[in-house]
């Protein structure tokens, strides 16, 4: 007791040493801008509050190519407990692994963006250490077309101004949580530390082409379905391909109020394919170790603690999305529904589909003379059956949030969590089974 009161201490003495050498933000610096720098043009996300598609406006001119390095870093100092009502075959109580309080593994990513020709950009980001993977490897990346002067100068201008293609590896865009979520070391997106309890993001090969017009856009997009790629067919691969689509309306109505509203549809085809939306994050949750018995196995085993996947093949899912900002007050929410077949083995498909829907609402209030303070709530709810028969599943988490923008570019945030699950047979004897757990978390975070 007395080590982890000395060590919350230390925590608390550092990130105070730190805030008193905070540089003031500029104003200006945390608003999007209409004619963006190069720099804002590579990596708007790490400059720029609340966006989402790379705003469609004008290109910086092209005078030879632009390379921009970021990065981004972050360290969590974990404080949670849990319980179980889980009970063994035996029925004795499941013994849960000891939680401490301490650090966890810090990760962090590498990206490269380049400006290629005028309107045509580069993005490739690494994962240099992740919690699933501890040595370096490529996320994904993609490269985004704008404006095709580069075939010839004013080529397709007037179509241009409202057309974008973009191709890669990469996220697909579909909703709009995954602009706000944490990708392994960027965090400064996420008010909150914790992504949602069903986390819609893979990364996947896609083609996305978008329409922009005033202030809504069309979005169409097909992708393989594969998380991992492979030229080689065995007898049960159908290698079906995932289509997706997306239209939205984001307005500023005036200085004080923005309103975005967004609508997503997502359909895979396949029974050996399209089966990684809620389950292809191969950095990890921020909540370690949560909910593991004390048999489970560490390290870079049981790296998506606190989350679920549905576990669906052939898909069929949608996400709105609606955001409102009112000066320094902001709502994000999230409606998804998902239905798909959980396989009763790799070729056979169950009698009947399951289905599961998902709800998150988070409020933000910022303050302060350039909104660099927080404070927030999020609440998180998940419920479902695997099939028309099963067992109810049910989720809810709880958040309150606080932080401060140090810099644009450095974050520190303290967050209480609270998720519990339902004791319902369909989590087995695991212990899911009348879960929980809740706490304490720090994290620092830095974007560049």
């Amino acid at each position: 007791m007395k080590t982890s009161v000395f060590k919350i201490s230390a925590l608390g003495l550092l990130l105070a040493g730190s805030f008193s050498f905070a540089q003031v933000i500029v104003e200006d610096q945390l608003e999007p801008v209409e004619t963006p720098t190069m720099r804002e043009y590579l990596a708007p996300e790490k400059y720029n509050r609340n966006v989402f598609e790379d705003p469609k406006g004008n290109e910086p001119e092209f005078n030879g190519v632009h390379v921009s390095v970021g990065g981004d870093f972050a360290l969590q100092f974990q404080g949670l407990s849990h319980s179980t009502a889980g009970v063994t075959v035996d029925g004795a109580p499941i013994q849960m692994r000891d939680l401490g309080t301490d650090f966890n593994l810090p990760t962090a990513n590498l990206d490269l963006n380049a400006y290629l020709a005028k309107g045509v950009k580069m993005h490739l980001r690494t994962y240099l250490s992740a919690r699933h993977h501890n040595e370096a490897w490529v996320k994904g990346g993609y490269i985004q077309i704008d404006n095709l002067d580069f075939i010839s100068p004013g080529f397709m201008g007037n179509v241009m101004d409202h057309l974008r293609v973009k191709v890669g590896m990469d996220d697909i865009n579909f909703g709009d949580n995954h602009f706000r979520r944490t990708d392994n070391a960027r965090a400064i997106t996420n008010m909150f530390v914790g992504n949602n309890i069903m986390d819609a993001f893979t990364t996947e090969p896609f083609l996305e082409v978008y329409g922009h017009f005033n202030d809504m856009f069309v979005m169409g997009g097909i992708s393989n379905g594969k998380l991992n790629q492979n030229v080689v067919l065995n007898p049960t691969s159908d290698n079906a391909p995932t289509l997706y689509a997306k239209v939205g309306y984001d307005k500023q109505i005036n200085p004080d109020l923005r309103f975005r509203l967004t609508g997503s549809l997502l359909k895979s085809n396949g029974l050996t394919t399209g089966q990684y939306l809620y389950g292809a994050d191969r950095a990890g949750s921020r909540y370690y170790y949560v909910l593991l018995d004390s048999e489970a196995a560490l390290g870079t085993s049981n790296y998506t603690t606190g989350r679920f996947n549905p576990g669906f093949r052939e898909m069929l899912a949608f996400q709105i999305n609606p955001f409102v900002k009112y000066r320094g007050l902001e709502f994000f929410g999230t409606i998804e529904n998902v239905t798909g077949n959980r396989l009763v083995n790799p070729t056979t498909r169950r009698d009947s589909d399951g289905n599961f829907m998902q709800l998150a609402g988070e409020l933000i209030y910022r303050f302060g003379n350039a909104e660099q303070y927080y404070v927030g709530g999020k609440y998180n709810t998940v419920s479902g059956k695997d099939w028309d028969n099963a067992d109810n599943r049910n989720i809810n988490r709880f958040n309150l949030a606080a932080g401060w923008f140090m810099t644009p570019n450095v974050l520190a945030k303290l967050e209480y969590v609270n998720q519990n699950y339902n004791e319902s047979a369909a989590w087995g004897n695991t212990p899911l089974y009348g879960g929980k757990f809740n706490g304490v978390m720090l994290e620092a975070t830095i974007g560049f």
